[in-house]
């Protein structure tokens, strides 16, 4: 992940903020780095950010911001590995016992039923197949 760099022509340092604008409310907005760097807004390094004036009549807020770490944090991470594991963990037995068998799911309407159908559970838009 490279850091992004200050809109401001011939600037090299690294962006801290991003300025964006209201247009109907005659408002600049300055804030935190924005997690991606859309089109319209720009991304200002500290010395640029503290000397940002807007136009007459214009009215500049400065929301708080806290200090970036674009590295992910491990905590972050373990976190993601951790759902992805529970995700991926096969359903509890049945309280009723190995013997008791679902019902044959009935197909969703719109699907083609020609088709051969995957064994596994579905979850929301996930779906974890089982090894056979």
């Amino acid at each position: 992940m490279t850091a992004r760099r200050c809109s401001r022509t011939a600037c090299q340092r690294q962006a801290v903020c991003t300025l964006t604008y209201v247009y109907a409310d005659q408002t600049a907005v300055l804030g935190p780095l924005a997690t991606y760097a859309e089109p319209h807004a720009y991304d200002l390094c500290e010395e640029h950010a503290e000397r940002l004036s807007a136009p007459r009549g214009w009215e500049v807020v400065r929301l708080a911001r806290e200090p970036v770490d674009p590295q992910p944090k491990g905590d972050d991470l373990l976190a993601l590995a951790d759902a992805v594991r529970e995700a991926a963990r096969p359903p509890a037995p049945s309280p009723r016992g190995p013997s008791a068998t679902p019902a044959p799911a009935e197909p969703e309407p719109g699907t083609n039923d020609t088709q051969p159908r995957q064994s596994g559970t579905r979850r929301g838009h996930l779906r974890v197949l089982t090894s056979e």
